[in-house]
């Protein structure tokens, strides 16, 4: 019973430390994120996505990098961006873009594992949706492509992450109070969707570092020789993302964990690429497009993710660019000391209060979502003189009609 005690401790003292080491690239990579969101011309951005084209792709690209880094956001706004007529290849170059070619993934990478897998990152999520453009119709034809857009319209897919932006100059934004709450409010949204993400990374890497030199070699095949390594990595690495739940940038610290444990470079890199394929995802897929389409871009994007992953770990191993020696499980997790560290964490949780107090003085709760959305520009409903709040319309005529229903049932 004691050894249990000290285990369990012992994985929570892992998680803790580790979340030492990145809580000031988070709160720095969210906010930057969320000015991006808010400040970037969006629904310009979004009539230009559809039709063929090397065009349609790089703006989906760049559209994706501004957006937020979830997952579970990415493929929402993907679905949504599919239903008004972008292409597949369009949509699943955003999803690609927002996972992989964000702020707050890479400073996090940084942080945690260096400057080469953050620069692997950002250069490989480019090479996959390249090889995603040239694989497509292997994969996806047209007819299946429109039957999805049309499953995807008469899907009932649920809440959407609304962007809060005003449309305003750039130059007026920075001294423009309402663009501040915009921003405010959608850096408190980004951690609202993805704070269990982040938490449940942290405890995994915290617990998996546990299991011993033994059980990472036998599963990296370590003994193995260095070509071997790298291909098998690069194929076990997006299983073990699909089958550990976590996504987003709540996988970066089970990464490093990988990484320390032997996971060929190869293998890192494609286990945090596979973030856009793990179960749950899956099943959205399956909802949003139907079963046909949905096994097919899942198959398309493990496929792009390994070959791209071994042309990365291609190309850096003939730049000279991997890492020679692996971090140990305390260079990992960390310790606390009054360093630069220290330092940086104190800014960034100053930054992240003057942040969430603005939404809690100038927002409300939206009764459907939760989240929090600002008052003098959020979409409303009045029920029994009582003003409620909301993120956007799929919540307000949710909500809408549950009332509706509640009204007619009371007066029978």
């Amino acid at each position: 019973m004691g050894n249990l005690l000290s285990l369990l401790l012992e994985g929570l003292g892992h998680a803790a430390m580790m979340g030492w080491e990145i809580w000031w690239a988070l709160v720095l990579g969210f906010a930057i994120s969320a000015i991006v969101q808010a400040w970037a011309p969006h629904e310009r951005v979004e009539a230009l996505l559809s039709g063929p084209g090397a065009a349609p792709i790089a703006r989906a690209t760049g559209f994706g990098a501004a957006s937020s880094s979830c997952s579970y956001a990415a493929i929402a706004i993907a679905k949504s961006l599919f239903q008004k007529g972008a292409s597949s290849a369009a949509s699943l170059a955003f999803q690609f873009a927002s996972t992989n070619l964000v702020w707050e993934l890479g400073l996090v990478i940084w942080v945690l594992m260096g400057w080469q897998f953050t620069l692997a990152e950002y250069l490989g999520g480019i090479v996959m949706i390249l090889l995603m453009w040239a694989m497509l119709r292997l994969f996806v034809s047209k007819q299946l492509e429109e039957e999805a857009r049309e499953h995807a319209r008469g899907a009932d897919t649920g809440h959407e992450h609304h962007i809060a932006a005003t449309n305003i100059p750039l130059r007026e934004k920075l001294t423009d109070s309402q663009s501040w709450s915009d921003v405010a409010h959608n850096f408190r949204g980004d951690w609202q969707m993805l704070w269990k993400e982040i938490v449940i990374g942290l405890l995994l890497a915290g617990y998996i570092a546990l299991l011993g030199n033994d059980f990472f070699n036998g599963l990296f095949l370590t003994g193995a020789p260095p070509l071997v390594q790298t291909v098998w990595g690069a194929v076990i690495g997006p299983v073990i993302a699909m089958l550990s739940f976590v996504c987003s940038v709540g996988n970066i610290p089970l990464a490093a964990v990988l990484w320390s444990g032997g996971l060929s470079f190869a293998g890192v890199i494609a286990f945090i690429f596979a973030d856009l394929i793990v179960l749950p995802i899956i099943v959205a897929y399956r909802k949003y497009y139907g079963n046909a389409y949905a096994a097919r871009i899942v198959a398309l994007m493990f496929v792009t993710m390994v070959i791209a992953a071994l042309i990365i770990d291609l190309v850096f191993g003939l730049a000279g660019l991997i890492p020679s020696t692996r971090p140990s499980t305390d260079d990992v997790f960390g310790m606390v000391k009054l360093d630069y560290k220290a330092v940086l964490n104190a800014i960034a949780t100053a930054a992240f209060i003057a942040l969430w107090t603005i939404t809690a003085r100038r927002g409300a709760k939206d009764p459907i979502c939760g989240m929090s959305v600002d008052k003098r520009v959020a979409l409303t409903a009045e029920v029994d003189g009582r003003v409620w709040y909301f993120c956007g319309a799929n919540c307000q005529q949710k909500f809408t009609a549950e009332h509706s229903t509640d009204a007619g049932r009371s007066e029978l």
